[in-house]
């Protein structure tokens, strides 16, 4: 093996422990095995068992790719340490520092996938978020979470379809209902459920004094096209309304957005971003479908926590983290106690450590 620096030592030892506990060789063992599947000139005479089976296949192959990447960057840098221990061009220990930085914190994202355990960890995500106490103020707070969200999967690669939206009557937003699309983007955000809340001068009242608000956020994981949920179509209440928001030259001519009530659990779930009332209806069935199944898995954790004798109380009005903008400045997670006096940043989508802190805690319960 090549002698590097101590740093780069430690890196490249970081990354074939990696390539250990993430099972890389049973992944490449898996991919042998779905080459012959991928190759078979029948494999889209079933369509559905195509795409489970292509999809997973791009993602064992992202996960090999993504290794082979590691292991060129260190034997890059290893060729630019010697040539700067033999002195070249001095220009290079700027480069080099550069893409030591970089490899660090890709090897950084790469170790956090050990702290995924769950089944749905690498499902896309619903979340919503709607206002509760605080008025006004707390609609305006639940419109900032949906953007500092936004931003958040802007900013790592994820993509965002707003299903549905209910604008406040002054300001802000009454619900929102959105899917976050990627792999691990449940995994990632699981830890964000529960009440927010928001201290600030308020901008809503005439004294402009302190105010309080609280935002509740709600994540599920979405459920795999391949499990079936059984729901009872007499079960269900659809009502069909006209969209209010943006989606194209039929928005507020036709009632094309779709709420649909689910009677034994009182789940009501909505969509409008669709052009017609059919692929609204769609939609909507399947959040419902994510919602039923985590109220399923909800369901069967308390009953065993109720076996075990655990009296955590899990309801919605415990608050997960608070976000002071006066008289100070500060962000702080009230499960973890991480903090960051960056508030601003956080705001604007800078909310990854707060997701990783709290992967790493609850991973230590």
């Amino acid at each position: 093996m090549r002698s590097y620096s101590d740093e780069l030592e430690a890196i490249a030892k970081r990354v074939e422990e990696a390539k250990v506990y993430l099972k890389l060789g049973r992944t490449i063992e898996r991919m042998t095995e779905l080459g012959p599947v991928i190759a078979s000139p029948n494999l889209w005479d079933d369509v559905d068992n195509a795409r489970r089976v292509t999809t997973e296949f791009n993602r064992l192959k992202a996960d090999v790719d993504e290794f082979e990447t590691l292991d060129g960057a260190i034997d890059d840098l290893g060729a630019l340490e010697e040539m700067l221990a033999e002195g070249e061009d001095d220009s290079l220990s700027s480069e080099y520092q550069l893409l030591f930085a970089k490899l660090a914190k890709h090897i950084d994202e790469v170790e956090l996938r050990s702290l995924f355990s769950g089944d749905d960890d690498e499902s896309d995500a619903i979340v919503e978020i709607k206002p509760r106490a605080g008025g006004t103020d707390a609609q305006d707070w639940a419109d900032i979470l949906m953007r500092m969200y936004q931003r958040w999967a802007d900013q790592n690669g994820f993509s965002v379809e707003v299903d549905d939206v209910s604008p406040g009557q002054e300001a802000g937003i009454l619900s929102v209902s959105m899917i976050i699309k990627g792999r691990y983007a449940y995994g990632l955000l699981q830890g964000e459920r529960g009440i927010h809340r928001l201290v600030r001068m308020s901008p809503f009242n005439a004294k402009h004094s302190r105010e309080t608000s609280f935002a509740l956020v709600q994540v599920f994981p979405m459920v795999d096209e391949n499990i079936e949920i059984n729901i009872d179509e007499k079960d269900l209440r659809i009502d069909t309304y006209r969209s209010s928001g943006a989606g194209g030259q039929h928005v507020n001519v036709t009632d094309s957005a779709v709420r649909i009530t689910h009677i034994p659990t009182n789940i009501v779930v909505s969509c409008q971003n669709e052009r017609s009332q059919l692929q609204n209806k769609a939609k909507a069935m399947k959040v419902l479908a994510a919602k039923l199944a985590d109220l399923e898995r909800e369901n069967l954790r308390a009953q065993r926590e109720s076996l075990a004798g655990n009296s955590t109380e899990m309801s919605w009005g415990n608050q997960i983290r608070s976000y002071v903008m006066a008289p100070y400045r500060l962000v702080k997670d009230l499960r973890t106690s991480h903090e960051t006096a960056n508030v601003d940043g956080v705001l604007d989508g800078d909310v990854g450590p707060f997701m990783e802190t709290y992967l790493r805690w609850s991973k230590a319960l």
